[in-house]
């Protein structure tokens, strides 16, 4: 590489000595690592899948009972749980106008797009609002209907 020749990642090189060739082991007795391949006579370290460096027996606690299974298990995880985002109406004063969908609540920063949201009755309807395509609570769309707004589907 000349001295004015810009350094980019096709010119790029190790510096000399600084970078060896992988140790290939098992190729054969003048290689130094053949035969047993450097994991010497037996043992549970010259299994494969030992624990140990390399090794692939995580939960392997010396033959005591290992944690995953002294703890009992209990309960279920739905995989398939939708959390919802959850919108309070002392929250709504921040949105501007009267109309309520997803796209305003993001606006005012309340709530992410990609998410679903609901509106819970948190507080009071400070005015009429028109709320469309978010999941209410029943106390909260009477609490809006009451302040004179609507809820729609």
């Amino acid at each position: 590489m000349s001295t004015n020749e810009k350094i980019s990642l096709h010119n790029l090189t190790p510096a000399p000595g600084s970078h060896r060739n992988r140790k290939r082991i098992g190729r054969g007795p003048g290689s130094g690592t053949g035969k047993t391949s450097g994991k010497g006579h037996k043992g549970i370290k010259a299994r494969s899948g030992h624990h140990g460096p390399g090794g692939n027996k995580p939960h392997f606690e010396g033959g005591q009972m290992p944690m995953t299974r002294r703890i009992p298990k209990r309960g279920f995880t739905n995989p398939f749980r939708e959390e919802s985002q959850v919108v309070g109406l002392d929250d709504l004063t921040l949105v501007e106008g009267n109309d309520v969908s997803v796209e305003s609540l993001a606006k005012a920063g309340l709530v992410r797009t990609n998410r679903p949201v609901k509106l819970l009755a948190n507080g009071e309807a400070a005015r009429a609002f028109s709320v469309k395509g978010i999941k209410v609570s029943a106390s909260a769309k009477a609490k809006i209907e009451a302040a004179g707004g609507r809820v729609e589907a």
